[in-house]
């Protein structure tokens, strides 16, 4: 004699019954009140953009690291450019560093919307290195 598991997929309403005790949409995407809780690794984000800038940028990386890295550096830019423009609107408006940081902001997310290549690495790189740079002057 086999025994059913209630909560098994098995019959016609299995699924929908699964569907109602987890919804995967709310238990795997971060909420506004948490989603600024992890701090940002700046160490790692800058090693990232040094990799265009510094003495090993004079060896073009390959395609398969280009497209790695750049994927990687736009991430980086999509979580620095919200923290930096949050951190600098803290700031008074006669302090002169507020500026600086939301200029740098927005240049770096129009430098999202440029065409992939070497010269748009090498973009994103030096903004998200500037951008690690206010987040660390700002903190």
């Amino acid at each position: 004699m086999t025994r059913k598991n209630p909560g098994s997929l098995a019959g016609p309403r299995g699924l929908a019954n699964l569907r109602k005790q987890v919804n995967m949409s709310q238990a795997t995407t971060p909420t506004s009140d948490t989603a600024g809780d992890l701090p940002l690794d700046i160490e790692s984000m800058r090693s990232s953009a040094l990799r265009l800038m510094g003495p090993e940028a004079q060896v073009p990386p390959s395609d398969v690291e280009l497209a790695t890295l750049t994927l990687t550096l736009r991430g980086h830019l999509k979580l620095l450019v919200p923290e930096v423009e949050s951190v600098a609107r803290k700031l008074s408006e006669d302090d002169v560093p507020r500026p600086c940081a939301l200029v740098c902001a927005r240049e770096a997310r129009q430098r999202l919307s440029l065409p992939p290549g070497l010269a748009h690495a090498r973009r994103i790189s030096r903004s998200v290195n500037a951008l690690c740079d206010h987040m660390e002057a700002l903190s």
